[in-house]
């Protein structure tokens, strides 16, 4: 009950305002073809093959994992984020306020369009528990402690751009269906929908102002159910939109034959179908910052630093290691111009925290992170303990972690600790359920205990494993000893 109170205080947040709160001047409308699609376990030469063939101006990929640079490649297009998983033809700015939760889109020149990629829990399936006649009210708060808490740190974010007049787009695998869905009227259409539901993920997106362009366009779910997993007869990838825009169409792209697709691709190898939405938006003027095409890069990698000063009182950028006085600037960039991007070659540079500061002729205007990783660190994972009583927490911490959405910690028997072939006992993700909503981090803790995912939970006395695996797969990065003692 606590997380319902906690969301619905951030839902009159996020959308409290209005109208009159709205800031941001704006351009001439644009058209813009926004795709959402899961790939399934990094792609292939298939999937990549679709986001080439339907040729969207931004893509949310889902699971894409350490593949997007070469999906970026084998597609033609020329930005990619790996931390977002968004690819466009457009520029991406990871910039200033942002917190590394969403890009601005540069459609025009000088003018933006923040694009929000999710991708939420898939455990504690909702429709099944609902199928076994668990009541909907424990489904739903279920849904709100797995899921819904998971948007905190982005619907916020989201509320505020939407109240000062953003065009804000959001695409996600959600694992969740719609409140739109389960209606009255849908009741008993299909095996799935035996009540109406409000699935709170969605309630709370409409509350902040956002549309499901896919029910814009198709708004009788009985009609046309527009199930994008065939496996559970759903409907759960989404592309939500807030703001000035006005969704145009929005189609199911798929298999051949499939039920409601609009747009038949073969062969089709991903376990989702894809929706593709197409807008006329109207962009918002570039607000004055200073960003980063990556917050999260390698030392020795370019990065793109770009800045908007509307007021023209900019005159560098200056480059620190992360909350230093810019008078230490290790590197300098010529800011005069009111907008602008510049080249940074970090080659040499040592791994850690930096921040590009904006700087006016008497004062810091902003600043943004951005984080270079060793390119030869290796994981240095480990346990707290080395023995555990039965039923004590097994805490873990790492640093130089690979930083990938959806890395996880798995335990196993110290006698079957392979991941490729033995069974994990207990489990979670490096980021909990908010690993698909939040920054990855090279660094981080976590705590395995009874409200972990698995079904072994106390550990019975004995010798156990625990992975740092990678990307939803069996590939371990490093790994840590223990022992849980006997009674």
């Amino acid at each position: 009950m606590a997380v319902l109170f906690g969301l619905l205080a951030l839902t009159a947040l996020a959308g409290c305002g209005g109208d009159d709160e709205e800031t941001v001047a704006h351009g001439d409308p644009i058209k813009l073809d926004v795709l959402v699609y899961n790939i399934e376990y990094s792609g292939d030469a298939t999937t990549d093959a679709v986001i080439r063939d339907v040729d969207a101006d931004v893509v949310g990929v889902l699971e894409s994992y350490e593949r997007l640079p070469e999906i970026a490649e084998r597609t033609g297009y020329p930005y990619y984020n790996t931390s977002l998983q968004i690819l466009s033809k457009f520029p991406i700015l990871e910039a200033s306020g942002g917190d590394g939760l969403y890009a601005m889109l540069e459609v025009e020149p000088g003018y933006v369009v923040p694009f929000f990629n999710v991708h939420l829990d898939y455990v504690d399936w909702g429709p099944r528990a609902l199928a076994k006649g668990v009541p909907a009210e424990e489904v739903i708060d279920n849904e709100n402690a797995v899921r819904t808490a998971a948007l905190a740190r982005p619907i916020a974010a989201m509320g505020e751009l939407v109240n000062a007049g953003y065009p804000v787009f959001l695409t996600g695998d959600f694992n969740e269906p719609s409140s739109l869905d389960y209606t009255e009227e849908a009741v008993g259409t299909r095996k799935e929908i035996t009540e109406r539901v409000a699935w709170p993920v969605s309630s709370l997106l409409f509350d902040v102002g956002f549309r499901d362009t896919y029910r814009e366009v198709n708004p009788d779910p009985v009609a046309v159910p527009g199930i994008t997993q065939e496996r559970s007869g759903e409907r759960i990838d989404y592309v939500y939109a807030a703001g000035p825009s006005e969704t145009l169409d929005s189609k199911l792209v798929g298999e051949p034959g499939g039920e409601d697709v609009d747009i038949e691709e073969a062969p089709w190898t991903s376990d989702h179908r894809a929706v593709l939405s197409t807008f006329d938006v109207t962009p918002a003027e570039m607000p004055t910052l200073v960003a980063v095409d990556a917050r999260l890069a390698t030392a020795g990698d370019e990065i793109t630093v770009s800045w908007n000063d509307a007021e023209a009182d900019g005159n560098e950028v200056a480059i620190v290691p992360e909350g230093a006085d810019p008078a230490d600037a290790l590197e300098t960039i010529d800011a005069a111009q009111p907008r602008g991007d510049a080249p940074l070659d970090t080659g040499g540079w040592e791994p850690g925290s930096y921040e590009a500061v904006l700087l006016g002729s008497d004062e810091e205007i902003a600043r943004v992170s951005f984080y270079l990783r060793d390119p030869d660190a290796k994981l240095d994972f480990g346990t707290d303990k080395t023995v555990y009583e039965k039923g004590e927490p097994i805490r873990v911490s790492w640093t130089g972690g690979p930083a990938n959405r959806w890395d996880w910690l798995g335990v196993y028997p110290a006698d079957d600790s392979d991941p490729e072939k033995g069974s994990y006992l207990t489990w979670d993700y490096a980021e909990g359920h908010s690993a698909g909503t939040v920054p990855p981090r090279t660094v981080g803790e976590a705590v395995l205990g009874p409200n972990s995912q698995g079904n072994s939970w106390p550990l019975p006395p004995g010798d156990y494993v625990v992975h740092y695996l990678l990307a939803d797969q069996y590939d371990s990065a490093g790994s840590a000893e223990f022992t849980v003692a006997g009674d």
